[in-house]
């Protein structure tokens, strides 16, 4: 019988002579696989390369947004440097085979007692981590910062024997710049730092090493909205002082150093924003020589809180 044949199919005959079936396949073959994908679904397609591109800037978005992940922070320099100023790290690779010399030994040493985690990678492995970065056979991973809400951040300050004084940075992208004026900060008894979530730098690790760790000192929120956030300092009672080369108040002639108040310092290029100008309930400019036409934002910064402590101590 047909059935009992070995081969797959059936042997049937006909004019042409004996053939073999299909066995069903060509049944098979006609039934329908379901509606056809959505283009950003199909792999392969341009359309899949689009989404999966959209992704994943939304997910580096995301990360920069929530801090969500770690960040590594290469070579020997930055990296003995921030061990030295204590900057958290959950763990320090070293490249196999490096060639060591105090820098290494050092941030070795100081990873140790720290009990960070030491990690011996092969430096493929390491050059892969990095993204190709001249790392010089050392990497510290550096968990993400722990931002506070502004409410704690004005609360804390509302419970202080000092008058608050807060920092509030619009537009400043260098993560250098920040650290400096965290240092700043620190330095001359400020109660906190206000960043923008957007178009400014965070406290990554550059910034924690130019702060000299003192960012674990100082609480630091980071808003959606800058001049709604001042707007609420304002409405807790904090003046809002703005710094701004021409503004009509000189440093010399700031009477309000000693209340509540809030530093608002723009960046070295265009300064304070439009909308965040006309949310200051002042703004002042810092006396200079006439050969000078700005000061960066951090030295502005510094500037300033000194100003203000001395006028508070006095």
């Amino acid at each position: 019988m047909a059935g009992n044949s070995r081969r797959q199919g059936a042997i049937r005959k006909s004019k042409k002579g004996a053939s073999t079936g299909s066995g069903g396949q060509s049944k098979r073959a006609l039934r329908g696989k379901g509606p056809t994908p959505p283009a950003e679904a199909r792999k392969g397609h341009p359309a899949a390369r689009r989404a999966a591109a959209a992704g994943r800037r939304e997910q580096g978005r995301g990360a920069a947004r929530g801090g969500e992940a770690a960040e590594l922070l290469v070579g020997r320099n930055p990296v003995a440097e921030a061990l030295r100023a204590r900057v958290p790290a959950t763990a320090l690779y070293v490249a196999i085979g490096i060639d060591s010399d105090e820098r290494v030994t050092e941030a070795v040493r100081l990873a140790g007692n720290r009990g960070i985690s030491l990690l011996e990678v092969s430096r493929a492995e390491l050059d892969r981590k990095t993204g190709g970065l001249l790392h010089q056979g050392l990497a510290l991973q550096v968990p993400p910062f722990a931002y506070r809400e502004l409410r704690d951040v004005l609360a804390a300050a509302a419970e202080s024997t000092t008058a608050p004084l807060l920092v509030a940075l619009d537009g400043v992208t260098d993560p250098r710049n920040l650290g400096a004026v965290i240092r700043s900060a620190v330095a001359f008894g400020a109660h906190g730092v206000i960043l923008p979530e957007r178009r400014a730098a965070g406290v990554t690790a550059t910034a924690w090493r130019t702060s000299a760790g003192t960012a674990a000192r100082i609480p630091v929120a980071q808003v959606t909205n800058l001049v709604r956030a001042l707007k609420e300092c304002q409405q807790a009672g904090l003046y809002v002082i703005g710094l701004d080369a021409d503004g009509p108040t000189t440093l010399d002639d700031l009477q309000m150093g000693t209340d509540p108040v809030v530093v608002v310092v723009g960046s070295e290029g265009r300064g304070l924003s439009r909308l965040v100008g006309a949310t200051c309930d002042l703004t002042v400019s810092i006396p200079m020589a006439d050969a000078a036409e700005s000061l960066n934002a951090s030295v502005a910064a510094a500037v300033t809180l000194a100003e203000i402590a001395r006028r508070r101590r006095t």
